[in-house]
């Protein structure tokens, strides 16, 4: 017998960030877009992150979500999108714990 994992407590990002859009908060949302190597989370995961450096969701599984969500504040602060990339040999990486041997590349994009 399989069993499924159960998705009760997941809750969809994109979800949240019209919620959020809907109580006037200004939103930005981060997309996995490439991973090379033992990457933690797939393509087309997403973080959605308010002006207040709130968030929902994930790209890294918890490794890299503090930085992007620095970066996301100041997307919705200076309105232009950023492509970031964290990886094994980016000291940056293994500053916030980006230590598995893999790489991804976000792209960081305001909403609305």
């Amino acid at each position: 017998m399989t069993e499924t994992p159960s998705h009760e407590h997941t809750i969809d990002p994109l979800t949240v960030a019209q919620d959020w859009m809907r109580q006037g908060r200004a939103v930005a949302i981060a997309t996995v877009v490439e991973t090379w190597g033992s990457a933690p989370r797939p393509v087309g995961s997403h973080l959605v992150i308010d002006s207040q450096g709130n968030f929902e969701g994930s790209v890294s599984g918890g490794c890299v979500e503090g930085a992007v969500v620095a970066e996301a504040v100041d997307v919705i602060d200076a309105g232009a999108s950023r492509m970031l990339e964290f990886g094994v040999a980016d000291e940056t990486a293994w500053q916030v714990g980006l230590s598995c041997g893999g790489r991804i590349k976000v792209y960081v994009e305001r909403l609305g």
